[in-house]
């Protein structure tokens, strides 16, 4: 699906041959987003355009770079306590799912196509989602949502911010990964964890 993409454009995208090499470019070639200038919410051409993304916004070029691949535009979104949700764009691989993704932390962006399922790819992101008080916030895990559902506005090339996608994870259901008596036990964080997700963080 190539609907909108200047040549320009997808010369960038079509370099992006695997999920490994839209991950690198995600970390190498595109900044991280601090919103110095208000909050944002880029479309990939204006992603491609700024050179810089946050979470949501990496996420939909990821999505956009694997609709290319082949395989279908979806989102995964986590919301956590006293933090930031972050969102995750997904692939399967003989039936096992994988995730690019564009953090600030270095230990949310992606994950190998090995997950029997989304909560079990949705796990692996617990011991590593934390605030600045070293609190592991992570609670809840959307089902993979199709970005075709925002075709029709032209999510990919927009030369607008789309609030519409995250207003939309906003509303739909999540699922709990434990219980409320398994939250009230768990402990801070390990310093040294702390300091290998803050490697190669932008302040």
């Amino acid at each position: 699906m190539q609907d909108g993409f200047s040549s320009r454009e997808l010369k960038t995208l079509r370099r992006l041959t695997t999920p490994f090499k839209i991950q690198r470019f995600l970390d190498e070639d595109i900044g991280y987003n601090l919103e110095p200038n208000g909050v944002t919410c880029y479309s990939p051409r204006l992603v491609l355009r700024e050179g810089v993304a946050h979470c949501m916004e990496g996420a939909l070029l990821g999505a956009a770079a694997l609709r290319l691949l082949g395989y279908p535009p979806l989102l995964v979104d986590m919301e956590a306590v006293r933090d930031t949700d972050h969102v995750l764009a997904v692939y399967r691989v003989d039936g096992c799912w994988g995730a690019v993704a564009k953090s600030n932390y270095s230990g949310l962006r992606s994950r190998e196509p090995v997950y029997r399922s989304i909560r079990e790819l949705a796990v692996t992101y617990f011991e590593d989602y934390y605030n600045p008080k070293g609190e592991k916030t992570l609670r809840t895990y959307s089902r993979p949502i199709s970005l075709r559902r925002f075709d029709r506005m032209g999510w990919m090339t927009a030369e607008r911010d789309v609030w519409e996608i995250p207003n939309y994870l906003c509303e739909i259901s999540h699922a709990r990964m434990f219980s409320r008596g398994v939250e009230r036990r768990l402990a801070p964080m390990d310093r040294r964890l702390l300091a290998a997700g803050d490697v190669g963080k932008a302040v």
